[in-house]
């Protein structure tokens, strides 16, 4: 456990770097490198891995809203890059949202480890998204949920939607970002 969370500390630790000392020499800016986004998918896949092995106490207590995955590459395409970062952030809120519920319904001390990690990682995006000016999301006031979700009535579920989500949507807004744009001259 240790060793995950230093790892994601450290990864946490490169971005601030470079977003606080940005004339440090680097070929592509540290939050910018999707090497931080395969590990947080790598622990998404572990995360799987365990929960899929898991027999007692690793159990989604009620189903919960998660972000449609999919990426409809002519419509994702068509939106401007404040409609995909709306959508990324809302995402992100439902997942960590979600993956809170999970972590209080499980009742398993390994999973709790990996649920820990999870949230730590979306924490992580979210903040790697401020740091390339992209607004956090804040729920709307009235009851009306978020459009574009769907329901996970399961762990397996809502740990697959996560996977696929910074798979999907995450890699596509970080790629596309203007910030993370190689210089070609």
């Amino acid at each position: 456990m240790l060793q995950n969370t230093g790892r994601g500390l450290l990864a946490l630790l490169l971005m601030v770097l470079e977003w606080t000392c940005p004339s440090l020499p680097s070929p592509l800016r540290p939050i910018c490198d999707l090497r931080v986004l395969n590990h947080f998918i790598k622990e998404a896949k572990d995360a799987q891995v365990a929960m899929n092995s898991c027999r007692d106490g690793c159990t989604l207590s009620q189903s919960v809203s998660i972000p449609q995955t999919a990426v409809d590459f002519d419509v994702w395409e068509r939106k401007n890059a404040a409609e995909k970062a709306q959508e990324v952030q809302c995402g992100l809120w439902l997942l960590q949202q979600a993956l809170s519920l999970l972590r209080g319904s499980v009742t398993n001390a390994a999973l709790h480890t990996h649920i820990d990690n999870l949230v730590r990682n979306v924490l992580s995006v979210k903040a790697v998204l401020r740091s390339l000016n992209i607004p956090d999301y804040t729920p709307p006031a009235s009851s009306a949920g978020p459009e574009n979700t769907w329901r996970a009535s399961t762990a397996a579920e809502l740990l697959q939607a996560y996977v696929n989500f910074l798979r999907g949507k995450v890699y596509h807004l970080l790629t596309d970002a203007q910030a993370c744009q190689q210089d070609v001259s």
